[in-house]
């Protein structure tokens, strides 16, 4: 197994994990999001899209062959866009309050970002 999936792998794991860090921290309010837990907003629950993404991910990292790196390049992307998204999201000022970001929100973008260029230096790669 070359080093870009290894990397790859290790980045799915860290977006998976991130999910379950906090994202998002509202002083006024006192409350603190995390990917999976957003009670009392309309975030949604963004991580579990991660997860999935960062799973299907990771499988397809496993998989040899010549149709495995075509799907990832469309999952790892989709789940860097989508952690791109809850970034963006979850960081903006709202009625002039802006919230403290977290760490989770952090990883997941950078993770995810990893991911997808971990699958570009690996699609390339003839089978063993």
């Amino acid at each position: 197994m070359s080093k870009a999936r290894i990397f790859g792998l290790v980045s799915v794991v860290i977006v998976i994990i991130s999910a379950f860090l906090p994202w998002l921290t509202v002083e006024s309010k006192h409350v603190m999001f995390t990917g999976l837990s957003t009670a009392g907003s309309r975030f949604g629950e963004p991580g579990k899209l991660n997860i999935i993404m960062a799973i299907l991910t990771g499988i397809l990292f496993l998989v040899p062959g010549k149709v495995a790196p075509r799907f990832n390049l469309f999952t790892a992307a989709f789940m860097a866009v989508w952690a791109f998204r809850n970034f963006l999201l979850f960081s903006r000022c709202e009625m002039g309050e802006c919230p403290d970001r977290g760490i989770g929100l952090y990883l997941s973008l950078i993770a995810a970002i990893a991911a997808f260029i971990c699958v570009l230096f690996c699609s390339g790669e003839k089978k063993d």
